[in-house]
């Protein structure tokens, strides 16, 4: 991953990332036949049982939410976009995430905030870290959930899958995070100082839109 020139390209946010947060993740048919027809049956299969753990966790508290949808997408393979998708960055959906059986640390923690959101998790609370993880020496991307702004978050990672307190994982160390909402600079324990109102990027846009166009 191109992590400092990815760095710049957030930074430069040039519109807003609330239309991505508003998308919702819509079933149907079409979507069905399509995944069918383009991928296979296990594909169709994978997707499907997102739907029914979708259906099945309305009701729950936030921390059995966080704690299935965590675990669910953990069960896929890390694969590097050079690798998965040809390119050097690319933001899967979670339909293409789910379909290949895989993807980098942006999918896995993509795939998660917009099941959450889906499950009526407000958006806000969310929010897309960068960090550097000090064990594999790599930039990574996990999610934090925050209960109240300036609150410890909770990590939601595909490297260790337990969901833990920032304050936790002395291993990462927090660079910056990003929502609908704005952009934050990490201070200690995942905290972070707004310094940015709105924005958005290429990488996002184009996961705006295959997330309209049901891929």
């Amino acid at each position: 991953m191109r992590f400092f020139c990815f760095i710049i390209t957030t930074v430069l946010f040039l519109f807003l990332l609330r239309a991505v947060a508003d998308s919702n993740i819509v079933f149907n048919d079409a979507l069905f036949n399509k995944i069918r027809d383009q991928y296979d049956d296990d594909a169709l299969e994978r997707v499907q049982n997102w739907q029914q753990l979708l259906n099945d966790s309305h009701a729950l508290p936030i921390d059995e939410k966080l704690y299935q949808i965590n675990n669910f997408f953990n069960e896929l393979d890390f694969v590097d976009d050079i690798e998965h998708w040809d390119q050097d960055d690319y933001w899967a959906t979670p339909v293409e995430f789910l379909a290949t059986h895989g993807g980098d640390c942006e999918d896995f923690v993509i795939a998660k905030f917009f099941s959450l959101k889906e499950l009526g998790v407000p958006a806000e609370k969310l929010r897309l870290m960068y960090v550097t993880a000090t064990r594999i020496r790599q930039a990574h991307m996990v999610l934090a959930y925050y209960e109240e702004p300036n609150s410890v978050p909770l990590v939601l990672d595909n490297i260790n899958r337990r969901i833990l307190p920032a304050s936790r994982r002395r291993d990462l160390l927090p660079i910056y995070s990003f929502n609908g909402d704005g952009l934050w600079l990490a201070k200690e324990q995942g905290r972070g100082q707004k310094v940015q109102q709105g924005g958005n990027n290429n990488l996002w846009n184009d996961l705006n839109k295959r997330m309209q166009m049901g891929d």
